[in-house]
């Protein structure tokens, strides 16, 4: 049998490649006599959806590097792809997609998303809303990891962000700390916000209001949110007895500015991360956070994609994983 694939069945029938793909894919959306047309084509050319799977492509969408960079984030989620597609013999195959470059990043999804006998794990840690057009229709089993999209269905497995958040606030609100700042990246990946959310729903249900004047914004790496820090704390300003920190990268350069200013962490104020980075352990003193199981994402990715090939279905779900409460040296009980 010869394989066909979804531009071959567009030239046949005439629609377009985002129609064929929906209908092969039993999508609701298209017209039924479309559907039967296209299925008919699609049969007398030879087509065959795939019954399983050949490999495993791991794509990694990045936009600037100013967050997938510095982080060991992503060498987690590799890690829990290759194991789980090595323990179901399947090969690892990986993809980086410069989205700033969108000519390219569109024939690179088009082709990924439509590769017979492929799985898809896309991270889409640094993608934003209008990224995830380059993969819609995707004819491939297809699921998302750290990222989502607000106007297109996607298999998606993302981290439970504003709940952590909330979690890691509050223990700064039991451990007896009043004014609590927030530590922000100057770019806004999907994932802050939430987690923004969550500090401020925290202060709220512990009576506190955030102060905007201990609201710093800083660069996503270690370099720039250092230097970030220290132009803050060049000001002389009142500071907050905590902060909370939207991610470990930005929170071990925000230290280091600290402590080449006297301030001691944790008996001058508490510092509070999130992603639980290898570095996190060993940074001085070690950071508090919360733990991102990015292994077992990597893991649960793999399995989903053989779940969807072997139990097929009409829809998509996004599956929130929680995350570890970590608690180090760096917080101290007012």
């Amino acid at each position: 049998m010869k394989s066909v694939g979804v531009r071959e069945i567009s030239r046949k029938t005439g629609f377009s490649p985002a129609t064929v793909s929906n209908a092969l894919n039993h999508k609701r959306s298209v017209n039924k006599e479309t559907a039967k047309t296209i299925m008919r084509v699609a049969l007398e050319l030879g087509y065959q959806r795939p019954g399983k799977l050949s490999q495993i492509r791991f794509v990694l969408a990045r936009k600037n590097g100013k967050v997938l960079d510095e982080g060991t984030f992503h060498p987690g989620v590799i890690e829990g792809v290759e194991r789980q597609a090595s323990a179901n013999g399947l090969q690892t195959a990986f993809t980086t997609i410069e989205l700033a470059n969108r000519e390219s990043a569109a024939r690179q999804a088009y082709d990924i998303t439509h590769e017979a006998g492929g799985g898809v794990v896309l991270l889409g840690t640094e993608m934003a809303e209008d990224d995830y057009n380059l993969f819609k229709d995707p004819v491939v089993p297809f699921v998302v990891v750290d990222g989502w999209s607000d106007h297109l269905f996607f298999e998606c497995l993302v981290t439970s962000n504003e709940t952590s958040a909330f979690r890691a606030v509050s223990y700064l609100t039991n451990m007896g700390h009043r004014e609590i700042g927030y530590i922000a990246g100057g770019y806004r990946i999907k994932n802050f916000p939430l987690r923004e959310r969550g500090y401020r729903r925290a202060l709220r249900e512990a009576g506190l209001t955030a102060n905007p004047d201990f609201r710093v914004e800083v660069g996503t790496t270690v370099g720039s949110a250092h230097e970030a820090m220290r132009a803050w704390l060049d000001t002389r300003p009142v500071l907050p007895t905590a902060f909370f920190v939207e991610n470990d990268i930005m929170a071990l350069g925000c230290m280091r500015a600290m402590t080449e200013f006297g301030i001691k962490i944790p008996d001058d104020v508490s510092m509070f991360g999130f992603d639980d980075l290898t570095f996190a352990s060993i940074a001085n003193p070690p950071l508090s956070t919360m733990r991102v199981p990015t292994r077992e994402l990597g893991e649960l990715a793999v399995a989903t994609l053989i779940d969807r090939i072997n139990n097929p279905r009409t829809f998509t779900s996004v599956t929130h994983l929680s995350t570890e409460f970590v608690e180090r040296q760096s917080v101290c009980r007012l």
